[in-house]
C-alpha cells in the first residue's frame, strides 16, 4: 500500500508549499486589517506620529512574502521530479534527501524574511542572524538541484517538451539562486538592494518557477487529461522562444544593477553613468514583445490538441505515477478499480523487465521457487 516514502516527490511538495502558505499567511491578513484601521479608524499602528512604526509593516508582509516564494517554488520542484525521471528514465537520485530537504526548507522559510530589510534600519546584529539562515536555506535547494543533476547524468534523455521545459526552468532557477547569494550579504545587498539587479534576480527565479514549471506540467500531463498529446514541433517553437527571449530581457538587468541602476527611475538618461546602458533598455523591451508573442503557438497547441491532437494511449510515457494507472482522460472517480501500491515511483532502467519501468501498481512478478542441493 501507499505509505510516506512511496508518495510521488510531487506530493511531498505540494504538501509542504500547503503548509507553508497556511503558517504564513496569518500575519499578512493581520497586518491588512491594521493598516486598514490605520485608514479608517485613524490608529496608528503603522504612524510614527502617533506612536506607530512603518517598520512594523514590513515585517508582518515580509514575513509572509518570503515563504510564498517557496509556496511558488516547491509545486514547480515537485513538477520536476516527476517529468525529470520519466524522461532521463533513471531513478531519481536521493529520493530522501530530497524530502528531508523539503522539509528543511520549509522550516527555515520562516526565519529569512528580514533580509529584505537590510537597508531599512534594523538592527545589524540582527542582520547578520538573518543573513546566515538566508545563506543557510540555499544548502537544501543545491541538494535538490544536485539530485535532479546527478539523476541526468549519463542518463538515456528523451527530449520531449516536457522535458525541454523542465530542463530551462532548472537552468534558470540555478541562475536565480546562485544570484540570491549575493542579496543574501549584507555587505552586498546594501549596494546592490533596490537596483535592477534585484529585478533580474527575481524574475530568474520567479518567472522559471511559475512559467516553465507550469508549462513543463502541461506538456506532461495534457494526454492524461484530455486523452490526446500536444504537437510536440509546436511545443519546440513555444520553448525556443520563451527560453531565448526570456534571457535576452533579463541578462542585461544584472548589468544595470551592477552599474547603480535603481528601479523606479522616470528618465535614466539624468545620470551620466546609466548613459551607456540605455540601449539595452530597448533590447529588452523588443524581446519582452517576443516572448509575448511566443505564446501564441502555445494558445494554439493547448485549444487545438483538445479536438485534433494524436489520441494518447493510457500511459504514452511510460511513468510510474498512479494517474497513469487511468483512462484517458480519467472517467468518473477517476481509476477503474482501487489501486494497490507495491513499490515507490521511480523504479526506471529496470534490467529484468522487457520494458524499462515498473509502475506503483505492477504486481511483483512471483520468484520461482529453489530446491536446496545437499
Amino acid at each position: 500500500g501507499m505509505t510516506l516514502f512511496r508518495m510521488p516527490l510531487f506530493v511531498w511538495m505540494q504538501n509542504s508549499a500547503n503548509l507553508i502558505f497556511m503558517f504564513s499567511v496569518g500575519p499578512l491578513i493581520a497586518g491588512a486589517l491594521m493598516l486598514l484601521a490605520d485608514r479608517t479608524l485613524q490608529t496608528g499602528f503603522f504612524i510614527p506620529a502617533q506612536g506607530g512604526d512603518p517598520l512594523l509593516w514590513q515585517h508582518l508582509f515580509w514575513f509572509f512574502g518570503h515563504p510564498e516564494v517557496y509556496v511558488l517554488l516547491l509545486p514547480s520542484l515537485g513538477i520536476l521530479c516527476e517529468v525529470i525521471p520519466t524522461f532521463a528514465r533513471k531513478p531519481i537520485f536521493g529520493y530522501r534527501m530530497i524530502v528531508y530537504s523539503v522539509v528543511a526548507a520549509g522550516v527555515l522559510s520562516f526565519i529569512v524574511w528580514a533580509h529584505h530589510q537590510f537597508v531599512s534600519g534594523i538592527n545589524p546584529q540582527l542582520a547578520v542572524a538573518f543573513s546566515l539562515t538566508t545563506i543557510m536555506i540555499s544548502v537544501p535547494f543545491a541538494v535538490i538541484v544536485f539530485s535532479f543533476l546527478a539523476t541526468l547524468w549519463r542518463a538515456s534523455i528523451e527530449y520531449k517538451v516536457a522535458m525541454l521545459f523542465a530542463l530551462g526552468m532548472l537552468a534558470e532557477f540555478l541562475i536565480g539562486g546562485v544570484t540570491g547569494i549575493h542579496l543574501a550579504s549584507t555587505a552586498t545587498d546594501i549596494y546592490l538592494h533596490d537596483t535592477y539587479f534585484v529585478v533580474a534576480h527575481f524574475h530568474y527565479t520567479m518567472f522559471p518557477i511559475t512559467f516553465f514549471g507550469m508549462f513543463a506540467g502541461i506538456y506532461y500531463w495534457f494526454p492524461k487529461m484530455f486523452g490526446r498529446k500536444m504537437n510536440e514541433g509546436l511545443g519546440w517553437i513555444h520553448f525556443l522562444v520563451t527560453f531565448g527571449a526570456f534571457n535576452v530581457i533579463f541578462i542585461p538587468l544584472f548589468a544595470f544593477g551592477l552599474a547603480g541602476h535603481q528601479r523606479r527611475i522616470y528618465d535614466p538618461s539624468l545620470w551620466e553613468n546609466l548613459v551607456p546602458y540605455q540601449h539595452l533598455h530597448v533590447i529588452a523591451t523588443v524581446a519582452t514583445i517576443v516572448l509575448l508573442l511566443g505564446q501564441i503557438p502555445f494558445v494554439f497547441n493547448f485549444f487545438w490538441s483538445m479536438k485534433k491532437g494524436q489520441k494518447a494511449e493510457r500511459n504514452p510515457w511510460k511513468s510510474n505515477t498512479l494517474e497513469w494507472d487511468t483512462p484517458s482522460p480519467p472517467g468518473h472517480g477517476n481509476f477503474e478499480t482501487a489501486p494497490v501500491v507495491y513499490r515507490w515511483p521511480y523504479e526506471y532502467s529496470a534490467p529484468d523487465r522487457e520494458e524499462d519501468y515498473r509502475p506503483q501498481w505492477l504486481v511483483p512478478e512471483a520468484k520461482p521457487e529453489t530446491i536446496e542441493v545437499l
